[in-house]
C-alpha cells in the first residue's frame, strides 16, 4: 500500500511535466537568432524526462545529452568566428525543431528605462531626430533585434514573450533606438553580425532590476510579497525576474544601460545599488565581468531644487570604480522641457565608441568625454581644474562654434556661486575665474537644473558635469545659493 502511494504521488507530480512535454525551448532560441561568435555557447530547454536530445548545428558542431527526472535539459556548443552564413540549427528530442537564418556575431543585451525603451519613431509628440531617415534605410539582414515584452514576477521566471526578427524599417522603427543605433555602428565597423536583446521598461527603478538575493544588503529596500497594482515597474526584483533572469546563460558580450532618471533623488544610494546590481548580473551569467556601458542621465528640468547632476556624479563614481564599465556621456543634448532627449544617434554612437575602444581593441579613438580629476588655486584668484580622458593626448575643446565656455560656477567659503568666466589652458585644463570672488575655493560645470555644457574632447564627446566641493552632501536641505 506505501508503495503504491509512492507510486501515485510520483505519477501525480509527473502529470503536468506529461501534458506539456515536448521538446521545447526558450522563445529567445529561435529563427533570426544571433549566437554569440568565438565561444562555448549554452542551449538548454525541457522534454518528457529521460528524452535523449541531440543538437546538430550548420557548421558542424553536434551533441547530446538527456532530460532528467524534470525534464529539464542543457548542453553546450562551440561556436566559430562570424561569417555572415545564415545556418540551421537542428533540436531532435521527442519532436524535432528547426531554427533558421541563425547567425553567429556580437550579442548585447540593452536595459533600463524609457530613453532605452524608446523607440526609433519616437514616443507621440516626442520625436528622435533623424528618425525617418533612419528607418527608411534600417533594412540589414546582419542585424537582428529581439524585443523583450513586459513581465513581471515575485520569483524568477525561465522564459519570456518575444522574436528575434531582422532589421528592417518596420522593425527598427518600434525597436530601442539606442540599442539600434548602438547596433548599427557595432555592424558598421566590426563587419559582423549584431544581435541586440531590448529588454526595457519605462520608469523603472534600478532596484527593479536587481535580483532578490543582492538586494537583501538594503535594509531601506523592501522587497514585495505580491506584485502592487501601480508603479510596478518600480517594485525591487519584479521586473529583473520577469525579463533578465530567463536570459541568464544565454551568451552575451556585454549590456548597455540607460536608466537614473527614478533614482535621481537617492544618488549616494545607487552609488552602491547599481554597483551590486552589475555584479549580481555577472555572477549568475558566471562568463566573467562582462562590459556594462552606461548613458549618463540627460540634463532635464526636474523642478525647483531636484538636480540631475547629482545623479550624473554617481555614475562617474561607478564608472571609475567597478570594472569594465563605462559612461556615455550627453551633457550637452538635454532638453529642458522633455526628459526624453532627441539624440539618440549621438547616444548610440558613444556607447558603440566604448565598445569599440574596450572590447574590440579599436585604440586609436577617443571613447569617454572628459572627466574631472583635481583642482588647484591659480594666480589666487583663479581656479585651475585638471580632467582625466581628454581625447588621448589632444586635449580640450569648446566644440560649438568656439563661443565662450559656458555653464561653470565659481564659489567662495561662503558657498554662494557666480556664473565663472572659464579659458582652456595649454596644459588640457581650464582657468575659471568671476570677478566677484576673490578668494575661491570650488567650482561646479554643467551643475544645476538643466544646465547644458558646452566643454568636449577634441573628439567631440562632452565633458560630465562635475563639482570640486561636496557641501550639498553635507546640508542638503540648505544647499550652496548661486547668484548672478
Amino acid at each position: 500500500m506505501k508503495d503504491f502511494k509512492y507510486l501515485l504521488v510520483s505519477f501525480l507530480l509527473l502529470v503536468p511535466i506529461i501534458l506539456n512535454a515536448q521538446t521545447k525551448l526558450p522563445s529567445f532560441f529561435g529563427d533570426n537568432m544571433v549566437l554569440q561568435q568565438k565561444d562555448t555557447i549554452n542551449i538548454w530547454g525541457t522534454d518528457f524526462p529521460n528524452t535523449t536530445i541531440k543538437i546538430t548545428t550548420g557548421w558542424g558542431e553536434n551533441s547530446i545529452t538527456k532530460a532528467d527526472f524534470n525534464g529539464k535539459w542543457s548542453t553546450k556548443i562551440k561556436t566559430p568566428k562570424a561569417d555572415k552564413k545564415p545556418y540551421k540549427l537542428i533540436i531532435e528530442g521527442s519532436n524535432k525543431l528547426v531554427f533558421k537564418n541563425v547567425l553567429l556575431g556580437e550579442v548585447w543585451l540593452a536595459s533600463g528605462q524609457s530613453n532605452m525603451e524608446m523607440p526609433v519613431k519616437g514616443y507621440p509628440n516626442t520625436p528622435i531626430n533623424g528618425s525617418n531617415e533612419a528607418i527608411l534605410n534600417a533594412k540589414n539582414s546582419n542585424i537582428r533585434l529581439f524585443h523583450t515584452n513586459r513581465q513581471t514576477s515575485l520569483t524568477p521566471l525561465e522564459n519570456v514573450i518575444g522574436k528575434w526578427t531582422e532589421a528592417t524599417p518596420k522593425t527598427v522603427a518600434n525597436f530601442s533606438a539606442v540599442a539600434y543605433f548602438f547596433g548599427k555602428k557595432l555592424n558598421t565597423v566590426l563587419d559582423v553580425p549584431i544581435g541586440l536583446i531590448n529588454s526595457s521598461w519605462g520608469g523603472a527603478s534600478a532596484e527593479a532590476w536587481t535580483d532578490k538575493e543582492s538586494l537583501k544588503q538594503f535594509e531601506d529596500i523592501v522587497l514585495p510579497i505580491k506584485i502592487p497594482k501601480k508603479g510596478v515597474m518600480h517594485a525591487p526584483t519584479l521586473l529583473y525576474n520577469g525579463m533578465i533572469a530567463p536570459f541568464i546563460g544565454f551568451n552575451i558580450k556585454g549590456a548597455i544601460w540607460n536608466q537614473g532618471e527614478t533614482n535621481r533623488t537617492r544618488p549616494e544610494q545607487y552609488k552602491k545599488l547599481l554597483p551590486v546590481m552589475i555584479k549580481g548580473w555577472r555572477d549568475k551569467w558566471n562568463i566573467g565581468d562582462f562590459s556594462f556601458y552606461m548613458c549618463q542621465v540627460a540634463p532635464f528640468y526636474y523642478g525647483t531644487g531636484e538636480y540631475s547632476p547629482f545623479i550624473v556624479e554617481s555614475q562617474v563614481y561607478i564608472m571609475k570604480t567597478v570594472k569594465n564599465t563605462g559612461l556615455a556621456t550627453s551633457t550637452d543634448i538635454g532638453n529642458c522641457h522633455t526628459i526624453h532627449a532627441p539624440e539618440k544617434i549621438q547616444i548610440g554612437n558613444r556607447l558603440a565608441y566604448w565598445a569599440l575602444a574596450k572590447d574590440y581593441n579599436f585604440e586609436a579613438i577617443a571613447y569617454s568625454g572628459p572627466i574631472y580629476k583635481s583642482m588647484e588655486i591659480f594666480e589666487r584668484n583663479k581656479i585651475r581644474v585638471l580632467f582625466e580622458k581628454t581625447d588621448r593626448d589632444r586635449g580640450l575643446t569648446n566644440y560649438t562654434n568656439n563661443k565662450d565656455l559656458k555653464g561653470f560656477q565659481i564659489a567662495g567659503d561662503d558657498q554662494i556661486f557666480y556664473p565663472a568666466k572659464a579659458k582652456i589652458a595649454w596644459n588640457k585644463s581650464i582657468i575659471i575665474w568671476s570677478d566677484k570672488v576673490s578668494n575661491p575655493v570650488a567650482v561646479r560645470y554643467a551643475f544645476g537644473n538643466c544646465i547644458l555644457g558646452t566643454l568636449y574632447n577634441t573628439a567631440g564627446i562632452p565633458a560630465a558635469s562635475f563639482r570640486t566641493d561636496n557641501w550639498d552632501n553635507v546640508n542638503r536641505k540648505n544647499p550652496p545659493k548661486t547668484k548672478n
